[in-house]
């Protein structure tokens, strides 16, 4: 395949998804933006949908499989706040990469991460990409713990995590005990994504953010703890790069070489 030949295949796969924003009438507005996009910034359009479509998912040692590149790149999006790149997103992982319910496990998770006041319009586009597809709400309920036992199943989740030394940890203020009440026992708990999936949107919340580098050390050590490999993180980044920038994938890149050993 030559190399106009990617590019024209690269345009048209991002040509049939980006800025597909909810309802007939505003994804058509959207498409006709889009287009416009290419004709008024023709080079960058041309550049961005090579790299971004092309170069970085098809990078030779870099590659992920289509559920955990959709998974870790819609979770970086939610991180950085990239909610038109979200629902593109979103569109097309619902085709087939991504369940409904891995697709609302992930947003319902960062709002432990990121705060309701950011994530709320994530989880609004999410219903309205999701009615756009024709896909019945509610869901169906994923959660295993009760508003007694969340706690203590918070816990034991934190220990599957990082050992027997989180045992006593919710004792040390009230906002321990929520963490391992909400954050751990309302969510990490829940039916959907499994325990490792959990930790590598955990990953990707917090090094899309910036900012949370003692947070995000704790849980390279997390990841790594549970066989999800310095490898993978390090696929996980490269893939996100598009989306959250240089700065902040060279900084996750050193926590992980910090954490993991060069």
């Amino acid at each position: 395949m030559n190399r106009k030949t990617v590019f024209v295949k690269a345009a048209a796969m991002l040509a049939a998804s980006l800025f597909i924003i909810t309802g007939c009438d505003r994804s058509t507005k959207a498409g006709d933006a889009y287009e416009e996009l290419r004709k008024t910034d023709p080079e960058f359009m041309q550049r961005h949908e090579a790299f971004a479509l092309n170069e970085v998912v098809n990078e030779p040692g870099q590659k992920l499989d289509e559920t955990t590149r959709y998974m870790t790149i819609l979770a970086s999006l939610i991180g950085v706040q990239g909610i038109d790149q979200y629902r593109v997103t979103l569109h097309k992982a619902l085709d087939g990469a991504l369940t409904p319910v891995m697709a609302k496990e992930i947003v319902y998770q960062a709002v432990d991460y990121l705060g309701a006041g950011k994530v709320l319009p994530f989880l609004f586009a999410t219903n309205e990409v999701m009615k756009e597809k024709g896909i019945k709400l509610p869901l169906e309920g994923q959660s295993t713990t009760t508003m007694e036992n969340r706690r203590l199943k918070g816990t034991e989740a934190q220990m599957a995590i990082w050992g027997t030394a989180m045992k006593d940890y919710w004792k040390g203020g009230h906002i321990n005990r929520w963490l391992a009440a909400n954050c751990f026992g309302d969510y990490y708990t829940r039916k959907g994504l499994d325990l490792k999936q959990r930790e590598l949107i955990t990953f990707c919340f917090l090094s899309a953010q910036g900012g949370a580098e003692p947070q995000l050390r704790a849980h390279v050590k997390g990841n790594l703890n549970l066989g999800n490999s310095k490898e993978l993180l390090i696929k996980v980044v490269s893939q996100s790069v598009p989306y959250l920038g240089y700065p902040r994938s060279l900084n996750a890149m050193a926590v992980i070489n910090e954490v993991a050993g060069k």
